[in-house]
Formats: structure tokens, C-alpha cells, sequence
């Protein structure tokens, strides 16, 4: 957890790079993001040079190479000279021109280095216009222990949270507990092949790596899976460049060595090298309404015929799981009720051809202040030979927050989300929520149902929360999969009321409309 003055520092450094002109919330991430890289760098070539001098023989891998970058006068500047922990102990104005006029041209020239991140760099663009903030960034960022990974991915989620009230930047992030409740329904294990084909800042690829860090530590003691944990695992796609540079440092911060974090417009480009790749997807991907049939990817039109991105989502989500791979993806709810031909066959073709697994209606306030859709999370299991039994439904009303564009917090941080609890040293203490807290936060309920989808939850009642419906009855209203389209609502009995006392309601309010008219006349 980040304590509350090194809360206080970031807002500090952002209140600065509003008032020094910078208001976009993506470019001020961005920038801290290239900062964050270039002391990264420094880092790795710190510890190349302590093993060199551990074992006696020269270094095998420099970063920064011998000599001068040969940029500007006198051949240009010492390659040490650039390295974060020279600069950052300079005068501002020193500093300044370091960062701008060498380090940056540096760090473009990466493209093929040995760094999950370099790849991204190549279009990097230093905008911190004065050398008073680009100081004060550089404090704040030497104050970090960066060796803590809980303490520098808390840092970035933190930073990555403001981009909530920046308008259209918020659609590139999912709400935190809406991932994590995701993540534990879909449990990833040590083998699993994870995508987010609209990755974003990578949150759903980063909360995927906690739930397996806290629940598979064996992982860790294990070299394949080490190996495939750190450069196996973990993939996402995303056609904006920020995005890509943004995602990648949020899962380096995360403790992911080598993610594979790629440029790829995932509704235009053919699937070949990903078809039947993965064996979890997560995703909440954007919904901007229609393409045309000519910039879709062929190999999508052929799983179904449309223009809606909705639909050529889920049909890009069943062509990169491999069979027995699992999907939990953020659908509008126009998808699970929508009448044209495309919407009914994509459905037809989760529940007959695959595993519908399960859906949960989600509040429509849980994506403000940017947006008010209505949205539900759609659980599935690719099989290519049907398996659907049960479809269990679950009416998500409270996720913990306001639902209003505010979204304030309805109870303390430690009773959030999906796992309730805290921290005490370095044990983790669970906590049970009573029945009012839980009408704030439906997540642990959610999670608790859903593993239990196949037992009791059949049996429940359609006026109750969750509920399964059969197969035959899905299929029967034309594959509808709204929930209110199955839910039952029981009607309050009439209240019983004496007489006399209806009686002399009807008389005051008598009263109150003659004096009204009174008063009317009286104004004529």
C-alpha cells in the first residue's frame, strides 16, 4: 500500500505538470513512464556491472555503451553521463539539456535491445517543458525504492487511477475490483496462456499475475515455470502506441521480465500466428459501434457476418482460445439481447458450439464519470462440441462504490473488493463482511456463488440474486441472455389501510387543491 505521503508527492508532481501546461493526464504518465525506463536502464546496467566485478571479467552486456553518443559539440556526450544516477544529481538547467538532447535520442535507438519495453521507445518524445518539474519528477522518482515491486506497481496503479477522471482516457481502464473479480472467476494457473487482445494499460494481464503470485507461489520455485511465467505467459495487443509503452511499464513494474506487450490492431489483422493460442482470455475491449466488411480481419467475418465491434470481439475471442481455453469478457448488454441476425447466431453459437459458462449483470454506474452503458461480464469455455447446461446469471447492484460520476467509496479499503481484509505484517487477515456491508460490495458474494455454480446454486430461486437456467429454456427464447428476461420479481402485498384513514388523506388533500386554487384565482 502506498502510504499517504508518497500519495501527496504524486499529486504534487501532477498538480505541476498541469500548471506547467501538460493537462492530458496520458501524456503525463507517459512522461513519467520514459523516466521511470531510463532509471530501469541504469538499474540493469548497474547489476551487469556488479556481477562483472563479482566474478572478475568484463561485463557482458553494457547498456550504455564506452564512449560518446556523438551528439552535439565536442563528439557529444559520455554514454555515463546519461545514466540516471549521474544526471539526477545535477543542477536542473544540466539536467534538462542531459534528458532532452541525449538521453532521449538514446533511447530511441532501442528498438532491438534485450527489454520488454525498448520496442516501444522508438517514438519517444520528451514534453516536460521546464527544467524545474523535470526536477521535481526526478525527485520524486529517486525517493522510490524500486527494488519493492508491491511499492513501484502501487506507484503506477495509483498514477494509472487518475486517468478514471480524464474523460475519454478513462475507456483504457477497467475499474481494479472489476478485474480482480474477474481474474478469481476465471482462476489462472502456472500453465495457462493469457491474452488481452485490447490491452490497454495491461490491467487485466497485471491482475492476472497477482492472483497467480498470491495463490501459485510454487511458480517461483519452479525454473519452466519461472521461465514461462516471465516470457511465456502473458500477451496483449493494442494499435495506440501510448498504450503500448503505458502497458508494458505497468507489467515491468509488476514484476513481468518480458511480457508480450505488441502492436496489433486486433479487429483489422488476420489471427494466423494467434488462432487457437491462448487458453484464457480477459478483456474489456472498446465498443466504438461499426466497421466496415472491407478494414475487418477475413478470418473474423467468416465466425460472423457483421459491422458491430461488439460482436467482432466475441468472435476474435473464440478464434484465440484453444479448445478448453476460458474466456471473461466485458460485453454491452445490447450483445445479450440485440435482434439482428449477427446477434442471435454469435449467441447460438456460445451456447451450442461452445460452453456458456455464465453471466453477470453489472450496475450501470460502474464505469462513470466516463460512461453510463450498461454492461455485464460474459463467462465462456471454447469446446467446439457444445457442452452448455446450466447458464448460472448473477445481478451484480453494488460493487462497493458510489454509482454516481463521483463513484465514492461506500466502505473503508479493507472491505473492498473481492477479497476482504488486510495486512498485518506479513500475513494477510481475511475479513467477513455482515449482511449491510454486504448489500455495499456484492464481489465476495459473486465469487462465492459462481464457485458453487454447479451445487447449490441450481437449486436457487429466480427471485434470488443468482440463478441457473437450463439450456433448453436459453434456447427456447431465441437465446436471449438477459437476465431480466429469466429473473422473477416478487410483488409486495398491499398495504391494508382503514378506512377512516384513507378517508382523511383524501380530505387534506381536498383542502390543499382548494386553497391552491385560491391562490391562483387570487393571482389572476
Amino acid at each position: 500500500m502506498l502510504t499517504g505521503e508518497l500519495r501527496s508527492k504524486i499529486d504534487n508532481v501532477w498538480n505541476a505538470f498541469w500548471s506547467g501546461g501538460i493537462a492530458n493526464p496520458l501524456e503525463v504518465i507517459e512522461q513519467i513512464t520514459y523516466l521511470l525506463f531510463i532509471r530501469g536502464l541504469d538499474d540493469v546496467h548497474t547489476r551487469e556491472e556488479n556481477k562483472a566485478n563479482r566474478l572478475g571479467k568484463p561485463m557482458e552486456r553494457r547498456v550504455f555503451p564506452e564512449g560518446r553518443d556523438g551528439v552535439g559539440k565536442d563528439g557529444g556526450l559520455p554514454h555515463e553521463e546519461m545514466r540516471w544516477a549521474r544526471f539526477k544529481n545535477a543542477a536542473p538547467a544540466q539536467m534538462f539539456e542531459i534528458v532532452a538532447n541525449h538521453v532521449f535520442p538514446f533511447i530511441r535507438t532501442m528498438a532491438g535491445a534485450d527489454t520488454a519495453h525498448a520496442a516501444h521507445m522508438k517514438d519517444a518524445r520528451f514534453t516536460i517543458p521546464t527544467p524545474g518539474l523535470l526536477a521535481k519528477v526526478v525527485d520524486l522518482l529517486a525517493d522510490i525504492p524500486m527494488a519493492d515491486r508491491d511499492t513501484k506497481g502501487d506507484l503506477y496503479e495509483y498514477m494509472l487511477s487518475k486517468i478514471a477522471g480524464a474523460g475519454q482516457n478513462g475507456q483504457f481502464r477497467t475499474p481494479r475490483h472489476i478485474i480482480e473479480l474477474m481474474v478469481e472467476m476465471t482462476a489462472p494457473n502456472p500453465k495457462d496462456v493469457i491474452c488481452d487482445p485490447a490491452s490497454g494499460t495491461c490491467g487485466f494481464l497485471v491482475g492476472a499475475g497477482e492472483y497467480l503470485r498470491d495463490n501459485h507461489p510454487e511458480i517461483f520455485r519452479d525454473e519452466a515455470l519461472r521461465k514461462h511465467f516471465h516470457e511465456g505467459m502473458f500477451h496483449g495487443f493494442d494499435f495506440d502506441g501510448t498504450m503500448l509503452r503505458i502497458g508494458s511499464m505497468n507489467m515491468l513494474l509488476h514484476g513481468v521480465e518480458k511480457p508480450d506487450i505488441r502492436y496489433k490492431d486486433s479487429l483489422a489483422e488476420e489471427h494466423g500466428g494467434d488462432s487457437e493460442r491462448y487458453s484464457l482470455v480477459l478483456a474489456n475491449p472498446p465498443f466504438a459501434g461499426s466497421l466496415d466488411y472491407e478494414t475487418t480481419a477475413k478470418d473474423l467475418q467468416k465466425i460472423v457476418k457483421t459491422k458491430k465491434t461488439e460482436l467482432l470481439f466475441l468472435a476474435l475471442f473464440i478464434k484465440l482460445l484453444k479448445p478448453g481455453g476460458r474466456a471473461a469478457v466485458i460485453v454491452p448488454d445490447g450483445v445479450l439481447f440485440g435482434s439482428s441476425t449477427a446477434h442471435k447466431a454469435i449467441r447460438k453459437m456460445l451456447v451450442e458450439d461452445h460452453r456458456l459458462d455464465g453471466i453477470v449483470k453489472l450496475p450501470s454506474g460502474v464505469f462513470r464519470p466516463y460512461a453510463g452503458v450498461s454492461t455485464a461480464i460474459l463467462l465462456f469455455t471454447k469446446t467446439n462440441s457444445g457442452g452448455t447446461d446450466f447458464v448460472w446469471f448473477y445481478d451484480l447492484k453494488a460493487d462497493g462504490f458510489s454509482l454516481d460520476d463521483k463513484r465514492t467509496p461506500l466502505l473503508p479499503a479493507e472491505k473492498q473488493g473481492v477479497n476482504p481484509g488486510k495486512r498485518e505484517g506479513s500475513t494477510w487477515v481475511s475479513l467477513t463482511l455482515d449482511d449491510a456491508e454486504a448489500t455495499k460490495n456484492n464481489l465476495p458474494d459473486a465469487a462465492a456463488r459462481w464457485a458453487d455454480r454447479a451445487g447449490a446454486e441450481r437449486a436457487r430461486a429466480r427471485t434470488e440474486q443468482s440463478f441457473c437456467v437450463p439450456k433448453a429454456e436459453i434456447a427456447a427464447a431465441d437465446y436471449d441472455l438477459s437476465l431480466n428476461r429469466y429473473k422473477e420479481v416478487v410483488h409486495a402485498a398491499p398495504e391494508h389501510r382503514a378506512p377512516k384513514e384513507i378517508i382523511a388523506e383524501l380530505r387534506a388533500l381536498e383542502q390543499e387543491i382548494s386553497e391552491g386554487l385560491d391562490e391562483l384565482e387570487a393571482m389572476l
